[in-house]
């Protein structure tokens, strides 16, 4: 596949797939609440396709080492929605999204001047999540407003989204590969339902849902470390569906805790 067609599919991939995603997720999330908005957020809707169009150009061994380089970018977006939670109570989109976006780089940048070993990257996870996790605890409840669509709501979600990912993934092309390695995690999901939902639902609203969002990271999380152990053992392919059955099944789990707290209650 030449360099061309490949950045092209991946280009057209990403922004079908993730505005379908996340238009699907934000009109879920306003009829069925932040629970489910964040179980469907936090697929991996975004790093699924970067990875299967990495495993066409390059071996299990490359695919490894991409995932072990991914699994402390992880944590990084574990902090992205912590900065947002906490701005999005009473500041703008502009400014809660753009402080949570400029921590991730931040980070992001620190993430990609450390060789990480998987120790390491299980690490720092795990810190991450027990930072964040009971930081955001009381955020995680919000009243989800009643919303009025309009005829022009769904393809405006789904243009905004997409030139998201274009310009994401364009910048990533262009910047060589220690950018291109930061850019490709890049959380778009999670950014693109704080730009989305926080002008229609409001900003505890919003912050609900990328909260729920930090139980789902660790699935991802968990998915990164299977794809690390497993791609040269079983091929990219099977490794690849591996992770995407963990994350997948982390997610129903949590729902299905959720489902039986309620009923308990």
């Amino acid at each position: 596949m030449s360099p061309e067609l490949a950045f092209a599919l991946t280009l057209l991939l990403r922004m079908a797939v993730t505005a379908a995603f996340v238009v699907t997720a934000s009109i879920i999330t306003e009829r069925s609440g932040p629970v489910i908005g964040a179980l469907v957020a936090s697929l991996p809707i975004s790093a699924g396709p970067s990875y299967v169009f990495l495993a066409l150009d390059h071996d299990a061994g490359f695919i490894a080492q991409g995932a072990l380089a991914s699994l402390p970018i992880n944590a990084a977006t574990m902090f992205l929605g912590l900065t947002y939670v906490l701005l999005a109570q009473r500041r703008s989109v502009v400014v809660s999204l753009g402080a949570a976006v400029a921590v991730w780089l931040g980070l992001a940048v620190l993430v990609r001047s450390v060789e990480w070993s998987l120790a390491g990257g299980i690490a720092v996870n795990v810190a991450a999540f027990a930072i964040v996790l009971p930081l955001t605890a009381r955020f995680r409840h919000a009243r989800m407003p009643l919303m009025i669509r309009r005829w022009y709501d769904i393809p405006l979600r789904a243009a905004l989204v997409a030139s998201l990912v274009a310009t994401v993934v364009t910048l990533s092309a262009t910047i060589g590969p220690a950018g291109s390695g930061i850019l490709a995690l890049y959380p778009v999901v999670f950014t693109s339902m704080m730009l989305l939902l926080q002008p229609r639902l409001g900003g505890p609203a919003t912050a609900a849902v990328i909260a729920h969002g930090g139980w789902g990271l660790i699935g991802f999380g968990l998915a990164i470390v299977a794809l690390n152990l497993t791609a040269v053992q079983l091929g990219s392919a099977a490794s690849l569906g591996l992770a995407l059955a963990t994350c997948v099944a982390w997610n129903l789990g949590l729902w299905g805790w959720g489902r039986r707290k309620a009923r308990i209650v």
